[in-house]
C-alpha cells in the first residue's frame, strides 16, 4: 500500500506523476515507480528509496502524456526494485499499479496463474497477471478486468493500463481510498487529492466496487455489473499552498507551532454569531437520544478518544467506551439497547475503523465521524461528520490534528450537556482562547524543550512517561510520539502501575517524564516521581502553574483543568521532535511507518 497517482491529458506525465508522488511522501514508503504510456511505447522507471533517486533514473527524453505512478509500502516481499510498483504482465501489455492487501492471491496464483513466472513477491504483481490470462481467454479488456475484480476478496485500489490502448486508464477500488480527479482536457487519478492539487481541485468520489475508465476527455463510472453511474464532481477543500513547510526545517515542526492557530479556527468554525456553539441539530439529537457511545480510533486518535470520554461523561452524564478499532473489528462487546459509534481519524481512511463502521452499518447503528479530510471514507459513509479544521497534516507523526480531535470532542460534549438542561460552570469556547493562547507561549519556548531533550534523550535506549487521571492519556500520546520518531523504546503509565512490576526496569539515568496538571492527583504523582528517583531515574516534572514545586523542570500556563491535555502534550511533541532531531532521525518520515493506515 501507499501512493497512487495517474495522468491522462495533453501534458508531459513524467513530471506531473513525480510531483504527485512527492506530495504522498509524507504518507510513508520505501520504493516508488512510474509508467508512462505514449503510442510508440511504455516506458517503466523503478527504484528502492526515495522520489529523487527515482527523478534521477527516469529518461527525460521519453515524452508521454498518459501513465501511473506509485510509492510502495512493503505489505508482500521486502523493499525492492522488483517489489516495487509498477507491475506488468507475462507479455508486458497490461501494467498496474495497487494500494492494499489482496487476501486470497495464494489461491488465485494456485488456480489461475501455477504457468506464469512470478517476477515478484508481491500480492499486486497477481492481479496484473491475472487480468492478462482472463483476456486471453475473453478478448475483451474491460471484460477481464471486470472478472478479476470479481475474484479478488481483500482491500485494492488500482489503475491499469494496456499499451495496446494509449487513450483509457482502468480503475477501480474496494475499502481503499482512491479519487478521479476532472479537469479540461485531461484527468487524474489519485489515492490522496493532495498528490494532484496542482492539476485540479474537482474530484470524482469513487463507491467500492466500482469500475471507472478514465480518458481524457470524460470519465464513465460502473458498477461491477456493468451498470452505468452518474456522479457529480466535489470541490475539494484542501488550499495546495497549505501543504508546504515554508521556511520550517520540518513539517512536524510547523504542525506544532499551528495547533494555536487551529484551535482559534475550531473556535471560528464553531461559534455562531451569539457567541454560542454551532452544531448540526441531527448530531445534537444523536448525541442526546443514545444510551452509551462507542469511540472508534486508532494510535494517536485513541488516546484522543480517551480524553474525550472524560469530556462527555463527566459534562453530559453519557456513558462511554473507547476501543482500539483493530480489536472491536473481530471482538465486538456486547452493545447497549441505543449506542451511536463515533470514529475518529485524522484521515478518514483508517482501514480497522471503517470495518468497524461497515459492521456497525449493516446493525443500524448512527455512527458520527471526527475527521480532518471532508469527504474521506469514513466522512461519506458515516451519518454525520465533525470536522477538525486543522488543515492538511503532513508530518508522519500526529500532533495539530490530536489536539483538533480533543478540541471539537469538547465542543461536542458541552454541546451535548446544554441541550440536556445541564448547567456548566465554565464557558467552552472563551476557556479554548485561553488554552490557544497557552499553546503559543509554548511553542515560542523551543529552546527549554530542546535543552530538556539533550539532558533526557541524548543516550538512553528507553523512557518512561508517567501520569494520573487525564494526564495518564497524554503520556500514552507522548510516549508514542517519542518512539515513532526517535525510535526511543518508550512506555506511558498509570502512575500507580509503576510499582506493580515495570519500576523493576528503572536503572541509573533512565529517563521518567511525569506531567501533573491535575489537582486531585498532584501529590499521589509526586510520590510516584519520588518512588523512582530512590532508584536513580533521571526525572523531568511537567507541572501546571499553581501546582508547581521547585524542583519541576516545566510550568505549563494556567489553563481550565478539564482543558489541561491540550496544553500539556505541546512539551511532550517538542520534547519528541528535538530527540528524533539529535539522533539524526527522519523527523517527518520515521521508518516503517505510514500516514495513513489503508490495511488491516
Amino acid at each position: 500500500m501507499c501512493g497512487i497517482v495517474g495522468y491522462i491529458g495533453e501534458a508531459d506525465t513524467k513530471d506531473i506523476l513525480l510531483n504527485g508522488l512527492e506530495k504522498l511522501e509524507y504518507r510513508g514508503y520505501d520504493s516508488a515507480g512510474i509508467a508512462v504510456l505514449n503510442e510508440d511505447q511504455l516506458n517503466l522507471f523503478k527504484v528502492k528509496g526515495r522520489i529523487a533517486a527515482l527523478r534521477e533514473k527516469v529518461d527525460d527524453r521519453v515524452s508521454a502524456t498518459m501513465g501511473i505512478g506509485h510509492t510502495r509500502w512493503a505489505t508482500h516481499g521486502e523493499p525492492s526494485e522488483d517489489n516495487a510498483h509498477p507491475h506488468q504482465s507475462v507479455s508486458e501489455r497490461f501494467t498496474i499499479v495497487h494500494n492494499g492487501v489482496i487476501e486470497n492471491y495464494y489461491e488465485i496464483r494456485d488456480e489461475y496463474l501455477v504457468d506464469v513466472d512470478l517476477r515478484s513477491e508481491t500480492d499486486t504483481e497477481i492481479v496484473v497477471q491475472l487480468i492478462e490470462q482472463l483476456y486471453n481467454q475473453v478478448g475483451d479488456v474491460q471484460q477481464a478486468f471486470r472478472q478479476a475484480l470479481s475474484l479478488l476478496k481483500g482491500s485494492y485500489a488500482i489503475a491499469v493500463i494496456d499499451n495496446e490502448n494509449p487513450d483509457v486508464i482502468y480503475v477501480a477500488k474496494n475499502k481503499s481510498p482512491l479519487l478521479v480527479g476532472v479537469g479540461d482536457g485531461f484527468n487524474v487519478v489519485a489515492s490522496d487529492a493532495m498528490a494532484t492539487l496542482k492539476e485540479t481541485n474537482h474530484y470524482l468520489e469513487i463507491e467500492d466496487k466500482e469500475i471507472v475508465l478514465v480518458y481524457r476527455d470524460r470519465v464513465e463510472i460502473q458498477k461491477l455489473d456493468g451498470t452505468a453511474v452518474e456522479r457529480e464532481p466535489f470541490v475539494t477543500e484542501i488550499d495546495a499552498a497549505d501543504t508546504e513547510k515554508g521556511t520550517y526545517p520540518h513539517f512536524m515542526l510547523k504542525e506544532i507551532d499551528e495547533q494555536p492557530f487551529v484551535i482559534r479556527k475550531i473556535i471560528q468554525e464553531y461559534q455562531d454569531e451569539n457567541d454560542s456553539i454551532k452544531l448540526d441539530e441531527d448530531i445534537r439529537q444523536a448525541m442526546n437520544q443514545t444510551d452509551r457511545i462507542y469511540i472508534i480510533a486508532a494510535g494517536t486518535s485513541y488516546h484522543a478518544g480517551l480524553v474525550g470520554k472524560q469530556f462527555i461523561e463527566r459534562l453530559s452524564n453519557i456513558p462511554v467506551e473507547v476501543h482500539i478499532a483493530s480489536e472491536f473489528s473481530y471482538n465486538m462487546p456486547l452493545l447497549s439497547e441505543k449506542p451511536l459509534f463515533i470514529f475518529i481519524s485524522q484521515s478518514g481512511e483508517t482501514a480497522d475503523s471503517r470495518s468497524v463502521l461497515v459492521q456497525t452499518k449493516e446493525l443500524g447503528h448512527p455512527a458520527l465521524t471526527l475527521t480532518n479530510v471532508p469527504g474521506s471514507t469514513l466522512s461519506r459513509e458515516a451519518d454525520y461528520t465533525l470536522h477538525l479544521h486543522a488543515g492538511p497534516e503532513i508530518a508522519v507523526a500526529s500532533t495539530k490534528a490530536y489536539t483538533a480531535q480533543i478540541a471539537v470532542l469538547a465542543i461536542l460534549a458541552v454541546d451535548t450537556a446544554k441541550a440536556k438542561g445541564i448547567n456548566l460552570s465554565f464557558d467552552p469556547l472563551k476557556e479554548l482562547g485561553i488554552v490557544a493562547n497557552a499553546m503559543e507561549s509554548l511553542t515560542d519556548q523551543k529552546d527549554a524543550f530542546d535543552r530538556i531533550a539533550k539532558d533526557l534523550f541524548d543516550t538512553t535506549r528507553n523512557a518512561f512517561f508517567i501520569g494520573r487521571g487525564m494526564d495518564y492519556f497524554v503520556v500514552l500520546e507522548a510516549a508514542l510520539k517519542l518512539k515513532e520518531i526517535s525510535y526511543i523504546q518508550a512506555e506511558g503509565f498509570a502512575g500507580g502501575e509503576l510499582k506493580h512490576g515495570t519500576i523493576a526496569l528503572i536503572e541509573d539515568g533512565t529517563p521518567v517524564i511525569a506531567i501533573s496538571s491535575q489537582e486531585n492527583v498532584n501529590l499521589s504523582i509526586r510520590g510516584n516521581v519520588q518512588e523512582v528517583a530512590a532508584r536513580g531515574a533521571n526525572t523531568c516534572v511537567v507541572s501546571m502553574k499553581g501546582l508547581e514545586q521547585n524542583e519541576d523542570r516545566f510550568v505549563l500556563p494556567q489553563v481550565h483543568e478539564l482543558l489541561a491535555p491540550l496544553v500539556s502534550v505541546i512539551p511532550m511533541q517538542l520534547l519528541a521532535y528535538y530527540a528524533a532531531l539529535h539522533r539524526d532521525c527522519d523527523v517527518d518520515k520515521p521508518r516503517n511507518l505510514a500516514k495513513s493506515v489503508t490495511v488491516e
